[in-house]
This record gives structure tokens, C-alpha cells and sequence, in this order.
């Protein structure tokens, strides 16, 4: 595979918390059996034309078929992303070296592959693969030692192959697990010291519950989503304004430019737009980095539903605010700006501005709080957007009292090239980290962004949640597999959910945080107590 200009360190692996089906990606392997036979869960990866039979249990494949003793199969398709077949069900007792081998296997079959260019201008091929072999593969019992064998694996393909690796997790016990052994390890960060001294400060805040996240639309453009600048040109091309017109648009702040093609389109035929173009679909790599962070406040100028989406496929129910109710633990995202499944809402235009300081006043209200009580991390924005200034400017008179000197900086803003004149601007705000000089190209520090949200993700997931996971007992050392006994007594004499008191409910939910009930976190439950697969896209489910 080439390398990609400035871009020529070794390969990542990034650990996620994803569904596999909706991470976008350029390759994507999917478990199965000699019999072609795939679990459910993975049928949107599956070309229609090659499923010869459905059932509960899983699709067909025909059309395809395996020579001799390989073990792993492409697949025809027109879409995005490529879908391989790995044969990772031992029915003969091969255990983990087998499945390491089928896992080497695919990655190389797919580095001969050759790519012109990754989806959406991305700096590096991506290929995802869940934790092979841990469903119904053979190994849902040694899942601490698959992660510690597999990991090292995965590296030496991103190195060998130059391509980055999204291993794609579920179950809070399979990631807590997967970090924990990333931060024991001496793994490739592939970042500069200034950048990991970055991700150890804003990993200790989301540790303390002391993070925020504010999501720019730089974020949605990674799977293809406009900006804001971009969607005005959209729009302008369906407008059926004249040349003349059009080049004229160009000229105008891009509000005005806005207002212009609202009126020529009509408010209906725009909002229609903005909900089709701005619908649910694919997710970038960032938005599950980002959704995975143990963060309870999210911001976002955004009209996708990405964020939100991804967190739903690691069971994170978030409250979108102010559609939703804000419930008492649950975390939430409030769309400052509107969202593309209630369109009315959206603000696009100078008038739409001007009233967001009036009638909207109360969404920014929270914006406010957010600066004087947490560090927001601003992720994907320019920090050019005009309520996003007011509100700064507003924060900073209420932090920079007289007599008190310089107040706090209240958040960090990851950007993607170093602007000496921009950060001077915001410098009494905000901390300005740039990802790369400002001749770098825009693909190359986007990802670097990627692999620093990674980063900070292993350094702040907490350690616990897979304690009590029966799958991982390898991983304790004395001292937690004491813990992990002494808890599961207590698991024991627990009564049973509807008879219990608030006190032991609160309990029973401390001790499914740490992993209690088998791999159940995962989505699945141990080996001698299935039925029939459970549809969980992130984990490996029996192919037939």
C-alpha cells in the first residue's frame, strides 16, 4: 500500500466503542463459517445480490465460495466499503493461535487490495474488524487473552501494511478491558510529546468528570457531511439563480448568502434539504472517539444526529436537548444550533442569527455554564461562528474581574493547523493546540486529531468495568481478583430486580459498571447459557 506523502509513520490501531455496520470505514471484515452462513447482525454489510437464503439465524452467501484451505473471501460490491469473510468458527479445538493466523491472514489479503484514495479524503486506508473469534468463535471465554494476543497483532499489520486498524468494541467490559492493556503496553501513539502531555491533561479531566465536548462541523465533514460554507454552495446549486447571481453569492457573508437562497429555494424546500442531506447514516471514526469519552455535557453546532447515534450503539441513550428531556445521570448534547430531524428549528440565515441572541438566548445560557464550570474541549470548529464568539466574549468579562488579573482559560480547542493569529485572538479564552504546522495538509492533522482522541479515550476510560466480567479474570492481579470474589458475594445475596429496595438497586447498578453478569456487557451471554445469537454489531455472533 503507498504511503501518503508527509503521512509516513506505521499504521494505526484505534480501540472503539462502535457499531461495526455504521463505522465508516474502507474495509470491513465480518465473520462466518464454512458454510458462508453470517450472523444477522452484519447483513447491512452483505451485497443483497449474493444472499441465497435469510433466516433467524443468519444469511447464505452464494456466489462465492472457498478454494482449498483459505480463510478468507472478498466480496463484490459497488458501496464504499468492502466487506471480507474470515473463517473464524474452530470447530476442531485450534484455540487462539488459529484465530491470531485467520486475523494476519485478512489483513494482508486486504492490503493487496489496491486503493486509489480512502473515503472521504482521509489520510490513511481504514479497515474495521471486531474482536474476532469471541462470539461464537471459540474464544467468548478468553477474551482477556484474545485482546492481548490480538492487539499486538493488529499493530504489526498497521505497521507492515501502513494502513490504520479500528478494532470495534461494544460491551464496556471488552473496552475497559481492551485500555486497560493499551495503557500497560508501550503502544504506537505515533504523537508528538507536546500532544501526549495534551491528551494526559484532558484524559484526567474526563477521569474527574470535569469535561465538556463542543463538536464543529469539521467533525461530520470526515464521513462527506458539508460545512457550513460548503452547504451554502449546495444550496446556491439547486437555487436556479443565474451566473451572475450565483458569483455574486460569493461575496456576501455567507448569512446573507444563506438568506438570499432561502428566499429564492422557499423556507419549505430548504428545510426539506437540510433534513435529507443532514439525515442518520454512516459515522465517522471521531464521532464514536468522541461519544466514547466518559463525558456526561456535549455541545454542538452540528444538525446531524452522528454523535447521538454513535453513542446509542454502546447503549449511551442521550438526551438531545432542548427536543428531549434532560433526565438526572443520563448525558445529554444540546443542538445550539438546531437539527435536521425537526428543521424548523435549523439557524442558517443573518435573521436566524440575530434571533438565536433573543429567543435562543436560554440554549446559549448553557454554553455559558459549561465554560464557567467545566473545561470545554472544542472539537472540529474554527471558532470563526458569531454566537460562538459572543458567548466567549460574554464568559470572559464574567471570569476576567477587576483586580483579579488573568482569569482561567476555560477549555482547549484541538485545531487542525497551527494559526499564530487565531490563537493569540482567543489566547485569554482557550488553549489553542494545533495537530500540525500551517502548511500541513488538512488530511494528515485529521488524522492526528483521530489518533489524539484515542488517546485520550484509553487514558480516561475507567479501569473497572470489566472486574467482574468472569471472561477477563486473566487480566486481575491478587489484589482485584480479592475485590472481584468479595463483590460477587455480594452479587449473590442481591434479591432479584423486582424485589429490590432502592439501596440494593443502586448496587446492582454499581456492580454491572464493574462487568457483573457474565460477558453480558458485551451483548452476549456466557457460553453455556446462549440460545441463539443476540443481534449486538459490534461483537462476533455464531455465522450459522
Amino acid at each position: 500500500m503507498a504511503r501518503h506523502g508527509e503521512d509516513d509513520g506505521p499504521g494505526h490501531v484505534f480501540v472503539v466503542g462502535a457499531d461495526l455496520t455504521r463505522l465508516s470505514c474502507d474495509d470491513v471484515l465480518v465473520p462466518t463459517d464454512r458454510t458462508l452462513r453470517v450472523a444477522p447482525s452484519w447483513r447491512g454489510l452483505l451485497p443483497r445480490d449474493l444472499i441465497v437464503e435469510e433466516s433467524a439465524e443468519g444469511a447464505c452467501l452464494g456466489g462465492v465460495r472457498w478454494s482449498r484451505d483459505e480463510r478468507v473471501l472478498e466480496l463484490p460490491t459497488d458501496a464504499g466499503r468492502r466487506p471480507w469473510l474470515v473463517d473464524t468458527v474452530d470447530d476442531r479445538g485450534r484455540g487462539l493461535p488459529w484465530l491470531l493466523d485467520g486475523a494476519r491472514e485478512a489483513l494482508a489479503a486486504v492490503a493487496k487490495r489496491p486503493v486509489d484514495a480512502p473515503l472521504h479524503g482521509r489520510a490513511r486506508r481504514l479497515v474495521g474488524l471486531p474482536a474476532l473469534g469471541t462470539g461464537w468463535g471459540g474464544a467468548a471465554g478468553e477474551r482477556g487473552a484474545l485482546l492481548q494476543q490480538l492487539l499486538p497483532v493488529l499493530r504489526g499489520a498497521a505497521e507492515e501494511h501502513g494502513f490504520d486498524v479500528a478494532l470495534v468494541l461494544r460491551g464496556p467490559s471488552d473496552l475497559a478491558a481492551a485500555q486497560r492493556i493499551r495503557r500497560g503496553e508501550d503502544a504506537n501513539w505515533d504523537l508528538p510529546g507536546h500532544l501526549r502531555e495534551v491528551a494526559e491533561q484532558l484524559g484526567e479531566r474526563a477521569r474527574r468528570g470535569q469535561l465538556a465536548v463542543f463538536i464543529g462541523a469539521g467533525v461530520s465533514a470526515a464521513v462527506g457531511l458539508p460545512t457550513w460554507e460548503q452547504l451554502v454552495g449546495e444550496l446556491a446549486a439547486r437555487s436556479g439563480l443565474d451566473d451572475s447571481l450565483r458569483e455574486g453569492l460569493t461575496r456576501l457573508p455567507p448569512q446573507d448568502a444563506a438568506a438570499l437562497l432561502a428566499r429564492e429555494l422557499g423556507r419549505d424546500e430548504l428545510e426539506a434539504y437540510v433534513k435529507d442531506r443532514f439525515g442518520p447514516g454512516l459515522y465517522a471514526l471521531a464521532h464514536a472517539l468522541i461519544a466514547d469519552l466518559p463525558v456526561q455535557e456535549f455541545v454542538t453546532t452540528n444538525y446531524d444526529p452522528l454523535v447521538e447515534q454513535a453513542a446509542a450503539d454502546i447503549g449511551r441513550e442521550i438526551s438531545v436537548l432542548p427536543y428531549d428531556d434532560a433526565t438526572p445521570g443520563r448525558p445529554w448534547l444540546l443542538k445550539l444550533h438546531g437539527d435536521a430531524a425537526h428543521p424548523e428549528t435549523i439557524v442558517l440565515t443573518r435573521e436566524e442569527y440575530l434571533q438565536f441572541g433573543d429567543s435562543r438566548a436560554a440554549l446559549a445560557g448553557v454554553l455559558h455554564s459549561l465554560l464557567l464550570t467545566r473545561h470545554v474541549l472544542f472539537v472540529g470548529t474554527s471558532m470563526l461562528d458569531d454566537d460562538l464568539i459572543r458567548i466567549a466574549h460574554q464568559v470572559r468579562r464574567a471570569v476576567h474581574l477587576p483586580g483579579r488579573g488573568k482569569g482561567r482559560r476555560t477549555g482547549t480547542v484541538l485545531a487542525l493547523r497551527e494559526d499564530l493569529a487565531r490563537a493569540r485572538l482567543w489566547e485569554q479564552d482557550v488553549e489553542t493546540v494545533a495537530m500540525g504546522g500551517a502548511g500541513s495538509s488538512s488530511a494528515v492533522a485529521a488524522r492526528r486529531l483521530e489518533v489524539l482522541l484515542d488517546l485520550i479515550g484509553c487514558l480516561s476510560t475507567p479501569p473497572t468495568g470489566y472486574l467482574l466480567d468472569p471472561a477477563y479474570r486473566g487480566l486481575l492481579n491478587d489484589e482485584e481478583r480479592r475485590t472481584s470474589e468479595a463483590l460477587d458475594r455480594v452479587a449473590r445475596v442481591l434479591p432479584e430486580g423486582g424485589e429490590r429496595s432502592s439501596a440494593s438497586e443502586e448496587v446492582a447498578a454499581l456492580l454491572r459498571r464493574l462487568g457483573h453478569g457474565g460477558s453480558s456487557g458485551s451483548g452476549e451471554a456466557p457460553a453455556d447459557q446462549r440460545t441463539e445469537p443476540r443481534d449486538d454489531r459490534g461483537q462476533e455472533q455464531r455465522p450459522g
